[in-house]
């Protein structure tokens, strides 16, 4: 199945994923719940390219203390993330990011939930289908449903979105288009809503997103098929887990 990308007409940065192949007009785009049905897609199309452009490490290309970082990351997620055995080309950028990557999603006073909201935003900004791909679905499962998150350009004019939240999702955009014009008003409105550590949060999710983002699209990332990157047991391993 082929899968082609083409922005939506004024999603404000909200890009739509037509895949040809599953019968005439259907469509599933990357700002909604419902992309895990086209994610068996054997390849997309990015500006510029349509292949990736950096192999990808299997799990008998790595040392054995990458094979149990993919083999955590399988057990997590049912596949082993393209980008993350892209990384693995170098072991200690990739493992040291593993354990950042875990900081800044599972660690602090905001929510998970709130922080995927901001990465799906981010990466809707960039136009990353890789990132989108895997954050869409996971910010759906923490909540966010997918009309919130088909339309989230339109936040300022929501009503499902608290005033906390839109601060948030305010400061994901300015950060991402420019860093430099986050203005003391805009300062002094989210510290409103947030302590001086909540705010460092935030920021490392956007700023860590803004970096996957523009490494995924630098090297034209597809995203990850289930199943993706794993392993299977030998038959004396699954034996030995069942003693």
């Amino acid at each position: 199945m082929h899968a082609a990308w083409a922005p939506k007409p004024g999603a404000g940065g909200n890009w739509a994923r037509s895949l040809t192949g599953i019968g005439e007009g259907d469509r599933f785009e990357f700002s909604t719940g419902t992309i895990e049905e086209a994610d068996d897609s054997a390849e997309a199309d990015y500006p510029g390219g349509s292949m990736a452009r950096i192999s990808r490490l299997d799990h008998n290309e790595v040392t054995p203390q990458i094979a149990a970082l993919y083999d955590k990351a399988f057990s997590a997620r049912g596949n082993v993330p393209n980008m993350f055995r892209v990384m693995a080309h170098r072991p200690e950028i990739f493992a040291t990011m593993q354990a950042h990557f875990a900081a800044v999603l599972n660690t602090g006073t905001v929510s998970t939930k709130l922080k995927e909201l901001i990465i799906v935003r981010t990466s809707q900004i960039n136009v990353t289908p890789y990132c989108l791909a895997s954050h869409t679905i996971l910010a759906r499962n923490l909540g966010w449903n997918d009309d919130q998150l088909a339309h989230l350009e339109d936040w300022p004019q929501r009503e499902d979105f608290t005033a906390a939240e839109k601060a948030a999702l305010r400061l994901a955009e300015t950060v991402t288009r420019d860093a430099h014009s986050l203005s003391d008003e805009q300062f002094s409105e989210l510290s409103g809503f947030y302590s001086e550590g909540e705010i460092v949060e935030l920021l490392c999710a956007i700023g860590l997103f803004n970096y996957f983002n523009r490494f995924n699209n630098a090297l034209q990332m597809e995203p990850t098929r289930p199943g993706e990157g794993g392993c299977p047991r030998s038959s004396a391993e699954a034996t030995a887990a069942k003693a």
